[in-house]
């Protein structure tokens, strides 16, 4: 189809839902004019102006004036309904772009500053254009004056309402179709929108005796809505609320101050709701961008440990490759030849080993478990430390380990051992020289476990502090995240084991690890 006639289609599309809401909220109108409890049609016109821009003026003007002919009968002389629809589409259009400079182009109702920012421009705004869209009808002698001040109070509250319950679902339909449609056939979406019907009847069942004293149960929904599905979920809940709202005044023949007064806690539920959802969406998307967070941290962590791991067999490449140059430049083409390039073969699926590995961790946090000596992980862990030592005037010593044996994640844990061994030797860096002691030593805590001592002459850890170095994001140093220890202390307990950190006049952190006899984890309480 030629995007001319779609964009015909479209816009007819519009005019005819805009008519049909108009219709549906014609009801308790003063003096047979656009003045009602709701208008949820106006919050149609105020999304597309906000979606298409000023494309939407020209079918949201002819949308009003057929409806003013059409559904309300022409109630005012035709220049005086000209210049109201005018007034509408110029005062709406100023207010969605006003919303799309300050509220949309900043991620929409995507945080708290952002949703009172709408709140405040679609009440302030709703306000200055239903005062001037009144102000003509009062010049054209439609209002008497004695109503002037009931009138845009009464015209005002209907606008307000229905862009506050209507406008965030309308955008939602606009914007992500896809994720409505997901949402609708969900088991949650039809339990909160079940209760809602029922807290409505429970709120109008008595309403002669009540007096509506039950309108208050209609949080129970909008509040499950927002836990469930956030922002999302209260959307649809507050625009299915203000419809059941519209339904039971028009069976029940509620009388117009009834009517009034029903909308202004609808009102102000539709808010509440869509600012727990508001909060919930935040909170959510805060919570995933502090797991990134941690996950580029951690990789930080352990990039001093995949360097090491691909190095050797990178090295070994290297060797391999000149091995076979000097053979080929000799015309070996034998069994030497092929033992050789076996062997760069094997040296390549390990470093693609040790990469796979490492994505596997960071997408899922997934471990591989091997045999590991604990005297080879010392060791490992500790030799990119003696060439600093030497240059720091540090007295770096790693004793000799027991013979036992882990079950466990060799990158993983020499990213623990490497962090408490670098942040020993930060420690001692403000001593003279000649009293920088760093020491490494593992002892069998008892049947089952093993000990690993990291030991500084540094200042050690303050009384009262010992718990708080492992939380996130708390660090003694000017340029660290204080990340290295709240990983590493993850790392020992995903292993079964612990880390825990010693008040003493000097520095001192024990890593607790279950060995290959016993594979129960154990808590700090037990050190």
């Amino acid at each position: 189809m030629p995007d001319k006639a779609r964009s015909f289609l479209w816009w007819m599309l519009f005019i005819a839902v805009y008519a049909l809401l108009d219709w549906a909220s014609y009801l308790h109108a003063l003096h047979g004019l656009n003045i009602t409890p709701w208008n949820p049609a106006l919050a149609l016109g105020l999304t597309c102006s906000l979606r298409f821009g000023r494309r939407a003026a020209l079918p949201w003007f002819i949308a009003l004036l057929a409806d003013e002919y059409v559904i309300r009968g022409l109630p005012s002389p035709l220049f005086s309904t000209l210049v109201q629809s005018l007034v509408l589409v110029i005062g709406y259009g100023k207010i969605a772009d006003i919303l799309r400079h300050f509220v949309y182009r900043n991620g929409g109702l995507s945080s708290q500053r952002n949703f009172f920012s709408w709140l405040a421009i679609v009440v302030f705004g709703t306000f200055l254009t239903s005062s001037l869209y009144l102000l003509i009808l009062f010049v054209s002698g439609m209002i008497p004056v004695d109503e002037w001040r009931v009138s845009v109070l009464r015209f005002w509250v209907g606008d307000c309402v229905g862009v506050i319950a209507s406008m965030p679902f309308f955008w939602l339909l606009f914007e992500r179709p896809a994720r409505l449609l997901r949402l609708l056939p969900r088991w949650e979406t039809i339990g909160y929108v079940t209760l809602l019907i029922t807290m409505l009847g429970v709120a109008f069942g008595r309403w002669e005796v009540d007096n509506f004293k039950y309108f208050h149960l209609l949080f129970l929904p909008l509040v499950w809505a927002a836990s469930v599905q956030g922002l999302a979920g209260v959307t649809i809940a507050a625009f299915v609320m203000q419809g059941g709202i519209i339904v039971a005044v028009q069976l029940l023949h509620l009388v117009t101050v009834m009517v009034f007064e029903m909308q202004l806690m609808g009102a102000v539920l539709a808010s509440v709701g869509l600012l727990i959802g508001v909060i919930i969406d935040e909170r959510q998307r805060i919570s995933a961008e502090l797991r990134q967070t941690l996950r580029l941290a951690a990789a930080g962590e352990m990039a001093g440990a995949v360097a090491h791991e691909i190095n050797q067999p990178l090295t070994a490449l290297s060797a391999y490759g000149m091995a076979c140059e000097q053979l080929l430049e000799r015309g070996e083409n034998g069994d030497r030849l092929r033992e050789i390039v076996k062997r760069m073969v094997a040296e390549s699926y390990r470093a693609a080993d040790v990469v796979r590995r490492l994505r596997d961790f960071f997408r899922t946090g997934a471990t591989k478990l091997e045999r590991l000596s604990l005297a080879d992980l010392l060791l490992s862990a500790s030799e990119p430390f003696k060439t600093k030592a030497a240059k720091q005037g540090v007295e770096f010593a790693v004793d000799p380990a027991p013979e036992a044996v882990l079950l466990a994640d060799r990158l993983q844990l020499e990213v623990v051992l490497r962090n408490l061994i670098s942040n020993a030797f930060e420690a001692v860096a403000e001593k003279p020289v000649g009293e920088r002691r760093v020491r490494v030593a593992a002892q069998w805590l008892d049947e089952g476990r093993a000990c690993i001592r990291v030991e500084d002459s540094g200042p050690g850890i303050a009384e009262g502090k010992a718990a708080r170095v492992f939380e996130a994001f708390h660090s003694t140093k000017s340029s660290g995240l204080g990340l290295g220890l709240a990983i590493s202390r993850a790392i020992a307990e995903a292993h079964g084991g612990a880390l825990v950190a010693e008040e003493t006049g000097y520095g001192l952190f024990k890593l607790i690890l279950p060995t290959e006899e016993n594979g129960e984890g154990v808590s700090s309480d037990d050190v």
